[in-house]
């Protein structure tokens, strides 16, 4: 686990930089709107939602309540891969080195008894 902690941290890092870079010294209607006027923004732009929308699936799968998935989701949905990241190390920090709980969550349980 401690190498899936270092590379989570590293892309909590390198999201984080790359937001701030985005928020300081671009205009997020403008840069938008030439993103969108591109076929390759596009693609880009739904090749990121897929993956969102992906990983939030495991979110909603692993987690006990739907309130907290439902607040995981939306965040995941504004501030992406940064809030993939801090899901991530909160999950590998509470699954005590098992990789079990890490993937499975609260299901765990119920999948092993099964």
């Amino acid at each position: 686990m401690k190498v899936a902690k270092i590379i989570t941290w590293i892309g909590f890092f390198a999201m984080s930089a790359a937001l701030l870079n985005g928020f300081i010294n671009g205009d997020f209607w403008a840069d938008g709107s030439k993103l969108l006027a591109n076929p390759w923004g596009i693609v880009s732009l739904v090749d990121l939602y897929v993956g969102f929308i992906l990983f939030s699936m495991w979110i909603v799968f692993r987690e006990k309540h739907s309130a907290s998935a439902v607040i995981w989701v939306i965040l995941m949905m504004v501030f992406g891969f940064l809030t993939a990241c801090v899901y991530i190390l909160i999950a590998l920090y509470s699954s005590k080195e098992d990789w079990l709980i890490f993937f499975l969550g609260a299901r765990k349980a119920n999948l092993a008894a099964s």
